[in-house]
């Protein structure tokens, strides 16, 4: 690796604790400096729709929804009378906010931040985290030693190459992420990099905070065992975040395994379970334990919240993409309370050398989080072998001396006649066995054709996939239902996302011509021509909805912004409590498209109980869905055949029409 990377500055205080305002830790990007933070001050702010742009792109996603056209006509009434019913007002107080008390930052992140993540109560697991399923490592040894397993080294080689990363990121030397195909390419905020590593959600009643330590006072990880919590150093202390030799790194989490099966976790509650539960319920258990604990457990905590990253040691042993991305996503009920789901990045290692991610999502959306997995993925274990049998070995601590169980010096305390905490435990373990146990997860590996395939047809990829979807959830409930598509807004300062909608005019002439159920009529030319036609002109619609998305000129986010300016007991316009405007923003399907080499699978839960979480991945020759809902809908497996279906059903259709001869004028 690259020795032109400076040493990591200390910083102005040994731990900050945010609120949701990334204005509050921006000084940070200037004391950090480097390339990474060096396009902040020139990234534009994220603008404000006009309401009349934001009215005409907002009906015609929320018409094919209607229940009749009653209700289709009040709704348009509605639209109507929005500016005279007061937005006019709130679009120029969203405007004040823009131009004043927001200037140097994005008149939506503090809103989002909370609103969005901070205060929300639910748990984070299912509800808030997301998961990678990395690909596996080819390199590893085909046996081990005694004293290791395949997920011992895969998980030393993903700390060695995570010390990298962190390094890279912490000095601000890594560059900063830029998009489009033509120079000058358009640069990305990188706010969210200062959450990344040594940085923990915390439970408080109401509202939660996000603490982010000092990384230079900090060179340990976190490593979760049977449910114990163990810390070990994995990079040299030196102030360079160099990472020890792998030897070194394996020797240590090896010694974590001895330990967890010699404590056989019986002295200890298994606090793990307490960071799934509602987030009211889990501050009330925190402040128990630190009641309880005292000043022991204060110090314990600051141990599991500073360190660089999580990395949980699994004793499942997986095969199918379906079982490792139910362990990566929640821990499932064999290996949940192997988990602490506040930490921004939870790496997993299965015993047979599986190995995934799940990812905190409050101050940190995916994108930046994909790019360090692609950095520890990309050099494998064999790679990180040569690179690390350079390194010698003498000199460091033993794995005895260095791998401390976290929590241990506080047992007597935590199970003591005066203690709670083991009811607390027993009550969130009963409520995440009742969540984990009412929802359902399913892989679809699509293997008939993927991106390679589709650009051959004359399609964007993403858009005809949108229009897969829309199909084979339009056949599994019968109606279309509200679909947002996750889109980037990082051009702008602390952008995160906006809302694409999948639901068009477009989409819902597409889906109905198509039918509840195949109409097997390829064969008639007339109706093949026109379902194509329908198909392309969806697909076309959804690809200008998505252009619009990314420059910040969706609808969903300015909707927000108007109705959060209202003040309180305010009348506030007719459209807000409109049945089908709440229905057209209701997401019933949650998708989100992300495609890596490297990954076998990801996902997330759906976002409404009557809805789905629809992950999706398109690679040259395949597609990978990964749908989740409450498992009383029985939904995932007739969704897995339904986009099978429609994809089958559309290239047929597409190939048809190509090879069919041209019309003779």
């Amino acid at each position: 690796m690259s020795t032109n990377i400076p040493p990591l500055k200390p910083w102005p205080k040994p731990m900050l604790e945010s609120r949701g305002d990334y204005r509050a830790e921006s000084h940070l990007e200037i004391h950090i400096g480097g390339p990474l933070y060096s396009q902040q001050s020139s990234l534009p702010k994220l603008p404000i729709p006009s309401i009349s742009d934001t009215l005409s792109r907002f009906l015609p996603t929320a018409l094919p929804l209607a229940k009749s056209v009653e209700e289709a006509e009040t709704l348009k009434e509605a639209v109507k009378r929005f500016e005279a019913e007061g937005a006019g007002e709130l679009q120029k107080r969203l405007a004040e906010r823009k131009e004043g008390e927001m200037k140097e930052s994005s008149w939506l992140q503090f809103w989002w931040n909370t609103l969005g993540y901070l205060q929300v109560r639910d748990p984070v697991v299912v509800n808030v985290s997301y998961f990678f399923h990395f690909s596996d490592d080819g390199t590893l040894p085909e046996h081990t030693s005694s004293s290791s397993t395949h997920g011992t080294l895969r998980a030393a080689t993903l700390l060695y190459n995570t010390a990298h990363f962190r390094r890279l990121v912490t000095t601000g030397a890594l560059p900063h992420e830029a998009i489009g195909r033509k120079e000058p390419k358009t640069p990305l905020c990188s706010v969210a990099y200062k959450y990344m590593f040594n940085a923990c959600r915390i439970p408080r009643k109401n509202e939660d905070t996000y603490r982010i330590y000092d990384p230079s006072l900090h060179s340990h990880v976190i490593v979760a065992v049977g449910g114990r919590f163990y810390s070990l150093d994995f990079m040299e202390k030196d102030g360079s975040g160099e990472p020890l030799p792998l030897e070194v790194i394996e020797a240590r989490l090896a010694k974590c395994v001895e330990l967890s099966k010699k404590s056989g976790g019986g002295d200890l509650p298994l606090l793990g379970y307490l960071t799934s539960d509602n987030r009211d319920t889990w501050a009330e258990a925190r402040e128990e334990l630190i009641r309880v604990g005292g000043v022991k457990m204060e110090e314990a905590l600051k141990v599991l919240e500073s360190g660089a990253v999580l990395i949980c040691l699994d004793e499942e042993e997986p095969v199918s993409k379906k079982q490792a991305s139910e362990i990566f996503w929640t821990g499932g009920l064999k290996s949940g309370h192997n988990r602490w789901f506040d930490k921004s990045i939870q790496l997993v290692c299965t015993k047979n050398g599986k190995a995934g991610m799940n990812g905190e999502h409050s101050m940190m959306d995916g994108m930046p989080v994909v790019g360090y997995c692609d950095f520890i993925t990309k050099r494998s274990y064999n790679d990180v072998l040569v690179e690390s049998s350079a390194k010698s070995c003498g000199g460091y601590e033993s794995a005895d001396d260095n791998v401390k169980d976290i929590f241990a010096e506080c047992a007597g305390e935590l199970t003591s006649t005066g203690s709670n905490v083991a009811s607390h435990v027993e009550k969130s373990k009963s409520n995440f066995d009742n969540l984990i146990s009412s929802h359902e997860l399913q892989v679809q590996s699509f293997q008939g054709y993927g991106s390679n395939a589709i650009k051959k047809m004359g399609y964007s990829p993403d858009a005809y996939v949108q229009m897969a979807m829309q199909l084979a959830t339009y056949r599994l409930w019968g109606e279309q239902g509200g679909t947002y598509e996750a889109t980037q807004v990082r051009p702008f300062l602390h952008g995160r996302t906006e809302t694409t909608r999948s639901v068009s005019p477009a989409s819902e002439a597409f889906v109905k011509t198509m039918g509840i159920r195949p109409k097997r009529d390829e064969m008639d030319a007339t109706k093949r021509a026109e379902k194509v036609a329908l198909l392309r002109e969806a697909v076309n619609s959804h690809v200008k909805y998505i252009g619009l998305a990314a420059k910040a000129m969706g609808v969903d986010r300015h909707f927000l912004g108007l109705a959060l300016s209202a003040k309180e007991g305010e009348a506030v316009p007719s459209l807000f409590s409109h049945p089908l405007y709440a229905r057209s923003k209701t997401w019933r399907v949650s998708t989100s498209h992300l495609t890596h080499p490297r990954f076998d699978s990801w996902g997330y839960g759906e976002v409404v109980p009557d809805g789905v979480g629809l992950a999706y991945s398109i690679h040259p020759n395949n597609c990978m869905f990964c749908i989740t809902s409450l498992r009383e809908h029985d939904w995932p497996e007739r969704l897995s055949h339904l986009l099978e279906e429609a994809l089958v059903e559309m290239q047929t259709l597409n190939e048809m029409e190509l090879a069919a001869p041209a019309s003779k004028l």
